[in-house]
């Protein structure tokens, strides 16, 4: 099955005639007439019935062009979508570790729509290494995460640098030091992320050791946090989120240093208009 031979069947379907649709198409008859007979060869059906001397459309040639014009117009859209200046449209998978979905992109992402309706947005979260997967895989056309990635088929670039709190409840009096957390226990994301590791850095600094409880959820770390029950480190822009549900309090150190944060694509991928202007939003919102 052929382009050309759907545009062929879709003609005679329109104008009712082998002759009239050759002329339309710049082409004698005959290559229509053969033209349509290998195309019903290949489906099995007969697509017209003679009448007199033109042609009807046959029962299984109705369902056959309802599918006809959606391939057309959807080939159509996807030339329209390459065009050099044409509008971002058609479907676009982002993911992102749970603090830049938290504390960073729910702005970005409304904005985003606003500026580009005809883009159809998928978005998710993830862990920075099943992230990595996706993208590689293709199933998501770029992602953020907070570790740079050398993989071969990996393309990077630095949107912003999240800040981190340490926070606690304000029940715990004033942290000044890595001593204050001896005795209390620490909640933060399972091993591998990279606010965990910035803890253990400079909890090490220090010579302090303390428990760090394993959860995968900024809600319910701020929920244990807000309760008394202990202590975490998190980018500024989840605390900024979380701060005014009460009972928490947020300390800076200089020692703390800030985290880089990437969007990630593969190289194997050309021109993606979505996933380029959101990169671009990206950059001049950050």
């Amino acid at each position: 099955m052929e382009f050309s031979q759907l545009k062929m069947f879709k003609m005679v379907a329109d104008l009712g005639s082998i002759a009239r649709a050759a002329e339309q198409l710049h082409c004698v008859p005959s290559n229509v007439t053969t033209r349509i007979k290998l195309l019903e060869e290949e489906l099995g059906e007969k697509l017209f019935i003679r009448k007199g001397r033109g042609l009807i459309i046959s029962p299984a040639g109705v369902v056959f062009l309802d599918y006809t014009n959606r391939i057309l117009s959807l080939c159509q859209e996807a030339k329209r979508a390459v065009e050099p200046g044409s509008l971002p449209s058609g479907e676009l998978n982002i993911g992102a570790i749970e603090s830049s979905a938290t504390g960073r992109l729910p702005k970005l992402l409304s904005k985003y729509h606003q500026l580009y309706p005809a883009v159809q947005m998928q978005f998710s979260t993830g862990t920075w290494t099943q992230l990595l997967k996706d993208v590689i895989n293709h199933k998501l056309d770029g992602a953020i995460i907070a570790v740079e990635s050398d993989h071969p088929l990996l393309s990077s670039v630095e949107v912003y640098k999240e800040d981190l709190v340490l926070i606690a409840s304000s029940t715990y009096g004033e942290i000044k030091h890595p001593r204050d957390l001896i005795g209390k226990d620490v909640f933060m994301w399972p091993e591998g992320c990279p606010y965990r590791k910035a803890l253990q850095n400079w909890l090490g600094e220090h010579g302090v050791s303390v428990p760090i409880i394993s959860i995968a959820s900024y809600g319910t770390i701020l929920g244990c946090v807000s309760a008394g029950a202990g202590v975490s480190l998190v980018p500024k822009g989840v605390y900024e989120q979380f701060k005014n549900i009460g009972g928490v309090h947020g300390y800076s150190f200089s020692q703390l240093t800030s985290i880089q944060n990437y969007f990630v694509w593969n190289k194997s991928v050309g021109r993606h208009r979505a996933k380029d202007a959101f990169v671009d939003l990206l950059k001049v919102t950050f």
